[in-house]
C-alpha cells in the first residue's frame, strides 16, 4: 500500500476516534474516567504550583535580603556620621559649658580684665607642676599675671614666649601664696606639697581654724589680687615647731584635667624688692 493512502486511512481512523471520544464525552459516558484521571493530574498541578511558589518565594526572599543588606549598609554609614556629629556636638557643648562658667566668673568680677587660653601642655607628675597655654606676649601676657578658673586660683605665669606661656601651678612645691581664712581672717601662706596637694602654713596659734572654711588670697605681698578662692580647709594641726598651726587645703580644681583658663591681664604684681626689710635697732 502506498504511503499516501495509508496516511489517509490513519487520519480517518484518528478522526473517527476523536469524534467518538467527543460523542462519548457529550453523552457523559467518559465522566468516571475523567474523575479517575483528574486525581493524579490535580496532584501534579498542586505539586508544580507549590514548586513554582517556592521558587518565586526564594527569588523574592533573595531580592528582599539584598535590599535589606543594602539598607543596613546605608544605616550603618548614617550611624557612623551621626556618631561623629554627636561627639562633635558633645565637645562643643562641653567647651560652651566651660566658657560660659568662665564668662560668669568674669562677669562677677567686672573690675578684672581677663583673656581666655587653652591648655596645650602640662607637667603635673613630679615636684615641678606647670601648665603650658596657647597665649603669649603677642596676646599681652607677661610673667607674674595670675591664672584662674571659675573655681578659683590656678597659679601665675612663670615664663612667656611670643605665642605661649608657662604657668606655675599653686600645687608646685616652690609656689607660695599669701592667704587668709574667710571666716576668721586668719592669715598664712598656701604652698604646694610633694604629693600635689595644698597646705596652709604659718597660721598664728591664737587664730581659730575651722574645717570647711574657705581659703582666699589675702593680697599681702602684691603677687595676687585679694579675694580669689584657693580652696577649703579639710583638717588642721600644730606644725612641727609647735609655734604655728597648719591646715590641709583642698582645691576645687582638678589640675590634671584643666582645658581652659583665664589670665587676669589688668593686674600688675607689686615689686617690693626696692623696700629693704627693716631690722631691729641695736
Amino acid at each position: 500500500m502506498n504511503s499516501a493512502p495509508r496516511r489517509l486511512v490513519l487520519f480517518g481512523v484518528a478522526m473517527f476516534f476523536c469524534l467518538g471520544l467527543l460523542a462519548l464525552g457529550f453523552a457523559g459516558l467518559l465522566l468516571p474516567a475523567q474523575n479517575v484521571a483528574s486525581v493524579p493530574l490535580s496532584l501534579l498541578q498542586q505539586a508544580s504550583s507549590g514548586v513554582s511558589r517556592r521558587i518565586s518565594g526564594f527569588f523574592s526572599t533573595l531580592s528582599d535580603l539584598q535590599n535589606l543588606q543594602r539598607r543596613n549598609a546605608e544605616l550603618e554609614r548614617a550611624l557612623v556620621n551621626f556618631q561623629a556629629e554627636i561627639v562633635e556636638l558633645r565637645e562643643i557643648r562641653s567647651d560652651y559649658a566651660r566658657l560660659a562658667a568662665l564668662l560668669n566668673f568674669k562677669g562677677a568680677e567686672t573690675v578684672r580684665q581677663t583673656r581666655a587660653a587653652t591648655v596645650i601642655g602640662r607637667e603635673t607628675t613630679g615636684l615641678i607642676r606647670t601648665l603650658t597655654i596657647d597665649r603669649g606676649s603677642r596676646d599681652g601676657l607677661s610673667a607674674g599675671m595670675p591664672v584662674v578658673t571659675e573655681l578659683g586660683l590656678v597659679g601665675r605665669i612663670l615664663r612667656v614666649s611670643a605665642t605661649s606661656a608657662q604657668v606655675q601651678l599653686i600645687t608646685d612645691v616652690s609656689s607660695y601664696v599669701n592667704a587668709r581664712l574667710q571666716s576668721t581672717r586668719a592669715e598664712g601662706s598656701v604652698q604646694g606639697t610633694a604629693a600635689g596637694g595644698l597646705q596652709m602654713i604659718f597660721i598664728p596659734l591664737t587664730d581659730k581654724v575651722n574645717d570647711g572654711d574657705s581659703v582666699v588670697t589675702s593680697g599681702i605681698g602684691g603677687r595676687f589680687p585679694r579675694g580669689i578662692v584657693i580652696g577649703q580647709v579639710t583638717s588642721s594641726r600644730l606644725d612641727d615647731t609647735k609655734l604655728f598651726q597648719e591646715a590641709v587645703v583642698r582645691s576645687l580644681i582638678d589640675f590634671n584635667r584643666l582645658e581652659v583658663v583665664l589670665i587676669i591681664t589688668d593686674f600688675e604684681s607689686i615689686d617690693l624688692s626696692a623696700f629693704p626689710t627693716p631690722t631691729p635697732s641695736q
